[in-house]
């Protein structure tokens, strides 16, 4: 066996040796496969991805956010049909929403080469699941390839390029939180662009009619046996000799924590995790008397390991949930046996102080849900940063689901006999995401509900990316911004207003009057977000604590920059602000009912 993937050997070659995360790692390799359109929607942990790939000259690569990841998915099997190089990048539950054309690109293939960059979230850092994205991949029948670090990152994503040309055939590279955002060296190479293909004109191939598509479906089981033949002798798989008492199979970055459990141990690293070269883990499986599968989330390999016959030890030793760890790995192989457990563990660990899941200090949204809570609505949330809305003291939320479900959730709330007012909150970037085809089908069938789109001016909850709303591109380049007023009525909405998130009273008073309003109504909440794209700071508040009653109103924000008063009696039920984090936003001085919260200058002087 290769010690190393040719990729490997070739970057070792090179000179230029960078820091880069796995993000970084995989927009330079697809740079450097001459990719030419690349598009994705924001989500964490796969952002940085687009990111970094607009760093590179716009003559080499369009770069673009898109309105969701179908779309974006869309735009790269177009670029794909043209010829050129192509790139779409997404988080796991993107891959839900692109699902669609996903699996009916399966059977198209690629002309130009057509990669998914496809970022999991084992933990569940920053999603509303775990899922694992290779079984998608054995849905399709498309290859998934799983890098273990940003080197292979970087070498494995040029080589899904070549793959995706060779064998007709959309390819993924799978990443993961730890992956993705992990920094070590890379070496890095230099672009090489194939030319265009240009378009091939095969309607029997491109056109996904039924008497096409099963032809096709044939073209895929072939293509599988191909792809399962190339895998046997690819060197992207690495057979590492050791004791022969016990083997480990495994892949992507369980890979070195596996290694730093067990260095001097038997290890099949495997570079895909679909198909699996099945020749190669029965010879490696043979030349061991007992084999564990190390991997992430679902049993993948396991389940095929055993479909082979071999007696394959895994889950019931590490974990189906959540994200591995070393010591995860090495409590795994404590549990089978394979290592003893160690003499002197620590008898207490400190942890880290964490920051308490709460809007920041001015967020826009604060008064949005006060508002909310105060209407006794029934309210159906969705994602973004005001997810955190349902969370006390706001508690503004009955409901969350997926991307763009807020208003068709609202629409059968209301439909299945709710005897509330029905509200739906959603986002700017979300609405635009996945919320318009609920709002035209809210006005079409009718319904009786009210829709608060919460319009902070950026794709917040991932970092501050521009979207359609926003009047800019990925690289910053002016552009249309969407009217929400009017998009609105373009679709028979009645009932609209925009209002300053600021102003308590009039958030207040529309939204009553938005809910008072029998049909669809729509409710724009406008201010921009106070952390993203730049940082807003004004003038401080401070509390005159000789006003103060205690009422404690103010509290009710949730802002963090609201703390209790110091220990003696007279103030310990008082309230005091943290200058530091204060922006100015004046919410609390709007709910004060005896006038205490005043700038910090006039309190002080």
């Amino acid at each position: 066996m290769r010690a190393v993937p040719q990729q490997a050997e070739e970057s070792q070659a090179r000179q230029d040796v960078r820091p880069l995360t796995g993000n970084e790692a995989i927009a330079r390799g697809a740079w450097e496969a001459g990719v030419r359109v690349a598009a994705a929607y924001p989500g964490t942990p796969s952002t940085e991805i687009l990111e970094s790939l607009a760093e590179y000259p716009a003559e080499d690569v369009h770069a673009q956010w898109s309105t969701n990841e179908k779309v974006a998915l869309d735009v790269a099997i177009g670029a794909s049909f043209a010829g050129a190089r192509a790139l779409a990048a997404m988080k796991h539950v993107g891959l839900n929403v692109a699902a669609d054309a996903f699996m009916s690109q399966a059977y198209i293939g690629a002309n130009g080469g057509l990669v998914l960059a496809v970022c999991d979230d084992p933990g569940i850092h920053s999603s509303q699941n775990e899922q694992d994205s290779r079984i998608f991949g054995q849905l399709a029948g498309v290859p998934v390839l799983e890098p273990s670090d940003a080197q292979e990152a970087l070498d494995l994503t040029r080589l899904a390029f070549e793959i995706s040309e060779r064998f007709d055939t959309m390819v993924i590279v799978r990443g993961t939180t730890r992956l993705s955002h992990t920094r070590s060296p890379v070496a890095v190479g230099e672009r090489s662009a194939p030319p265009a293909r240009g378009f091939v004109e095969d309607p029997g191939k491109n056109v996904m009619i039924p008497a096409h598509a099963r032809r096709r479906h044939v073209a895929v089981v072939e293509r599988e046996a191909k792809l399962k033949a190339y895998l046997e002798t690819a060197p992207i798989n690495r057979w590492e000799t050791g004791a022969a008492n016990f083997g480990v199979i495994t892949a992507g970055t369980c890979y070195p924590y596996v290694r730093e459990v067990l260095p001097n141990a038997s290890v099949l690293k495997l570079g895909a995790s679909w198909p699996l070269p099945e020749a190669l883990i029965k010879r490696y499986c043979e030349s061991v008397e007992r084999l564990f599968v190390v991997e992430e989330l679902e049993p993948v390999i396991e389940r095929e390991v055993r479909a082979l016959g071999f007696r394959a030890e895994g889950k019931e030793f590490f974990p189906r949930v959540g994200e591995f760890s070393p010591e995860i790995v090495r409590a795994g192989f404590e549990k089978a046996g394979v290592l003893a457990p160690r003499a002197h563990k620590r008898a207490w660990t400190p942890e880290p102080l964490a920051r308490p899941p709460v809007l920041c200090a001015g967020c826009p949204h604060t008064s949005s849900f006060m508002a909310v809570r105060a209407s006794g609505a029934r309210v159906a949330g969705d994602i973004g940063c005001y997810t955190l809305a349902c969370l006390d003291p706001l508690r503004g939320l009955d409901t969350t689901v997926s991307m763009g479900s807020s208003i068709g959730n609202a629409i059968g709330i209301w439909r299945g006999g709710e005897t509330r007012p029905v509200l739906a909150t959603i986002g700017d970037s979300t609405f635009l995401h996945a919320g318009i085809p609920g709002l035209i089908d809210a006005v079409y069938n009718q319904a009786n509900i009210t829709v608060l789109i919460l319009d902070n001016h950026v794709t917040a909850m991932t970092g501050g990316q521009d979207h359609p709303g926003t009047g800019k591109t990925l690289r910053g380049e002016e552009s249309p911004r969407v009217d929400y007023e009017a998009l609105a009525r373009a679709v028979g909405v009645k009932w609209v207003r925009t209002v300053d998130s600021y102003d308590l009273a009039a958030m207040y008073q529309n939204l009553r009057e938005a809910i008072a309003h029998r049909g669809v109504s729509v409710l724009i909440s406008n201010r921009p977000c106070v952390l993203d794209p730049v940082k807003i700071k004004g003038p401080a508040l401070a509390v005159d604590n000789e006003q103060c009653n205690a009422c404690q109103s103010c509290m009710n924000l949730g802002c963090p920059a609201l703390t209790w008063g110091d220990d003696t009696f007279e103030a310990r039920h008082k309230v005091k602000i943290d200058g530091s984090l204060c922006i100015g936003c004046t919410l609390c001085a709007q709910v004060c009912s005896v006038d205490c919260i005043k700038p910090a200058a006039k309190v002080n002087s």
